[in-house]
């Protein structure tokens, strides 16, 4: 059974930094793409990040380019996102989500998908 657990949320002031983590368990990690979504109250949920089994990654939201990081760790089997210079607007549940196939902004292509961690940032 595939468990995809995240932590790290929280609530931060504008300006401020996080790091979400987002362990995997019951899927071979180092072949899968992970991928980071957010979700804000109101709307639909939208593609942030993925990084594949190569470590090549991909922005899909245009607005946390040069601000947000992802990486893995495949002996640990986590998936990180660092996010720099947060702003009221990323305020959001932030969830991973795993896939065998490429990566994509699509959440139709993730199968598997954490409980999410909150993050909020205050002007």
């Amino acid at each position: 059974q595939v468990r995809l657990v995240e932590s790290g949320g929280g609530f931060v002031q504008t300006g401020g930094s996080l790091r979400l983590s987002c362990t995997a368990s019951g899927l071979p990690f180092a072949n899968y793409a992970l991928g980071w979504f957010r979700q804000a109250p109101g709307k639909e949920r939208e593609g942030v990040f993925c990084i594949d089994w190569t470590s090549a990654a991909t922005v899909y939201a245009g607005s946390v380019k040069d601000r947000f990081t992802i990486s893995r760790d495949n002996a640990k089997n986590t998936v990180y996102l660092q996010m720099n210079s947060l702003k009221p607007e990323d305020t959001a549940m932030y969830f991973c989500a795993a896939t065998s196939f490429y990566c994509s902004g699509s959440i139709g292509v993730y199968p598997d998908w954490g409980q999410g961690t909150q993050v909020t940032v205050s002007s």
